[in-house]
């Protein structure tokens, strides 16, 4: 599969996980671009996007229409602590563990399941390393 140039939701823009990420893909939305097995996760209220724009206190669409607008990563983030919630340093570290764990036990562990078997990798563990490994950025350790 060849994919949009999109960050690892490992990457950080102020100290964010998937902030970069998510960035990344609303941009390719707007151009038009953004591949089909992408569309059923695009700012799902229950998945990365949604999340962590829920986290910010806005909705995916009011980032996307601040996109929409321009701007670097930063001055996109500036707007979404003005609207919505600066976090403290906390508040950045409890996201980015909760983040980073999504599929290890919970409500996404099935995805993380399905992953592994239909690649033939047991290296997967968390839905951050679903999205690397599809997107060859997780070494191929144990194939």
């Amino acid at each position: 599969m060849i994919n949009p140039p999109m960050r690892s939701p490992r990457e950080k823009v102020g100290g964010l996980h998937h902030f970069g990420r998510m960035i990344d893909k609303i941009r390719v939305h707007l151009r038009g671009e953004l591949p089909d097995e992408y569309q059923p996760n695009f700012g799902l209220a229950n998945g990365l996007d949604g999340l962590l724009a829920q986290f910010l206190n806005l909705t995916h669409d009011q980032i996307i229409s601040r996109v929409r607008k321009g701007g670097t990563d930063e001055e996109i983030l500036e707007w979404c602590f003005a609207n919505g919630l600066r976090p403290n340093p906390t508040q950045i570290l409890v996201w980015n563990s909760f983040a980073e764990k999504i599929g290890w036990g919970d409500s996404a562990a099935a995805t993380v399941e399905k992953v592994k078997r239909l690649s033939g990798r047991t290296d997967i563990a968390t839905i951050f390393d679903c999205i690397d490994a599809d997107e060859r950025r997780l070494a191929p350790g144990n194939l």
